[in-house]
């Protein structure tokens, strides 16, 4: 089974579009688009398992110049 999840990025002022772009090629995101409003970017993201996600979201994502926070929200099925 897949975990998927959403993060919420705010970038600095007039990065959003780069951000989105740059995170767009890292394997394991499926959806990274820029966005108005509180955040700047919002990411679908999938891994095997939440280690491998949480991997993904700190090693990966969080590295990237012009990020200055994330918030992951993992998808339920309830």
């Amino acid at each position: 089974m897949v975990v998927q999840a959403y993060i919420l990025i705010q970038t600095d002022v007039g990065k959003a579009a780069e951000v989105a772009g740059e995170i767009a090629k890292i394997k394991g995101v499926t959806l990274a688009e820029d966005v108005t409003g509180p955040y700047d970017v919002i990411v679908r993201a999938e891994a095997r398992n939440v280690d491998e996600l949480g991997k993904l979201v700190v090693a990966k994502v969080q590295t990237l110049e012009g990020i200055t926070r994330t918030l992951t929200c993992p998808v339920v099925h309830i």
